[in-house]
């Protein structure tokens, strides 16, 4: 199976920053092939979002309110992917939630698509 294991969250000021992580882990003997890695989040009382993605080769997506102030990236040697949050507002607040899609390659190759458990990003006014 493949876990994913978030860390970056916390409370900040509203202009400050912070930088979240998600890094894939597979059970030995696989080999994992990442196709695309977003964040999501939830605000209370609202659904999930994307926040932004970046597919393996491909360009980066991101939501319309974090445009300019947010920024996905990945390291596919570490299965890991980063979001640099800069410039953030109380509206930003919401538990950050990382999903990454792809194959799991072994004595076969199979689909998986993993959520992480969540982290808390709390922005003050």
């Amino acid at each position: 199976q493949v876990q994913l294991v978030e860390s970056g969250g916390g409370l900040v000021q509203a202009g400050g920053s912070l930088r979240l992580s998600c890094a894939a882990s597979r059970t030995s003997g696989s080999i994992l092939r990442i196709n695309n890695m977003g964040w999501y989040r939830q605000a209370p009382g609202k659904q999930r979002e994307l926040v932004a993605s970046i597919p393996s080769g491909g360009r980066t997506t991101y939501a319309d309110s974090v445009k300019g102030r947010f920024t996905i990236s990945r390291d596919n040697a570490k299965n890991t992917a980063y979001l640099e949050m800069n410039s953030l507002k109380p509206e930003d607040t919401a538990v950050y939630y990382c999903n990454v899609d792809g194959a799991i390659i072994g004595a076969s190759m199979r689909h998986f698509n993993s959520w992480g458990q969540g982290t808390q990003v709390t922005v003050s006014s």
